[in-house]
Order: structure tokens, then C-alpha cells, then sequence
């Protein structure tokens, strides 16, 4: 059963997931506030990791999916919050990747999507999986490399801290 999860659509999503979360792990160690981000992307990276390798995973993986999960909604609020606070520079649903608050914004939503996700995965039948289910995370694949591939190309100006 493994060995299939791995050749699975949702298991390669699950994959790609976790090497963006690593990566994005490791842009964190000199972030003025990476106390909060790494352990975010790091319970994402390993949620994502474990249910690529193993899908019918232990509680545990599932409590570090929900820690994932309520961490990352509470970053997004606060990252909203401070934007709203300390200027509204970019706007809620603005895409402009070079503003430190839209590139958190962006991140700690896709650890919330992807945790939900996975959480929703584990507990649905796979008799009759929902097309959230099915679809959700080879969508937010193609959300998240999209966005950081057409950032990273068409990125011509310095990144606002």
C-alpha cells in the first residue's frame, strides 16, 4: 500500500509539498521572527513527508497536522493584522511577491490549505472520496509553483523587508 500512495498523484503532490516546506524552512533561519515560521513550515514538511511515505499514518501525524494547521491560521491572522496596523502596504489580495507581508501571507496559507487538506484526506472514506479531496492538493501544487515560479522569473526588483 505504500509503495502505491508513493506513485499516487496525491502522493507525488504530498512530495512536491514537502520539498517546498523544506525549502521554505530553510529561508526562515534569518527571519527577525523564525521561531514561529520554522516549526510552521517544518510540521508542514514533515506532514506532507509522512503521508507521502505512509498514508494511513499514526495520531501523531495527524496532531502535528493540526498544530500545522492552527499555527498557520494564526500567522495568516497575524500577518493580516500587522499589515492592516502598519500601513496596508499591499493590500489582502494583492500578489505583489516582493513585500515581506504578501510573501507570509502566501506561505502561511499554504501550509493551512495543505494541512487541511491532508486532514481531510485522512478522514474521508476512499470508498467515496469528495472532488475536494481527489483534486485539492494536485491544485494547490500547481497554486504554489505557479505563483513561485512566475515570481522567480519575472522578479526584477529588489524584495522589501
Amino acid at each position: 500500500m505504500a509503495s502505491d500512495s508513493k506513485k499516487s498523484l496525491h502522493g507525488v503532490c504530498c512530495l512536491l509539498m514537502a520539498s517546498l516546506f523544506a525549502l521554505s524552512t530553510c529561508f526562515q533561519f534569518n527571519d527577525p521572527d523564525w521561531y514561529f515560521w520554522i516549526p510552521l513550515y517544518s510540521s508542514a514538511c514533515i506532514v506532507n513527508l509522512v503521508k507521502w511515505g505512509e498514508p494511513n499514518s499514526s495520531s501523531r501525524i495527524r496532531k502535528l497536522g493540526k498544530f500545522g494547521l492552527w499555527l498557520g491560521l494564526f500567522l495568516f491572522i497575524k500577518v493580516a493584522v500587522e499589515d492592516l496596523i502598519y500601513g496596508g502596504t499591499t493590500g489582502f489580495w494583492s500578489l505583489d511577491m516582493r513585500e515581506r507581508v504578501m510573501r507570509e501571507k502566501f506561505g502561511s496559507g499554504l501550509v493551512v490549505t495543505s494541512m487541511f487538506l491532508v486532514l481531510e484526506n485522512s478522514s474521508i472514506s476512499k470508498n467515496h472520496p469528495s472532488h475536494l479531496t481527489k483534486y485539492g492538493m494536485p491544485i494547490l501544487v500547481g497554486i504554489a509553483y505557479g505563483l513561485s515560479f512566475l515570481f522567480f522569473a519575472s522578479q526584477h526588483h529588489e524584495m522589501r523587508y
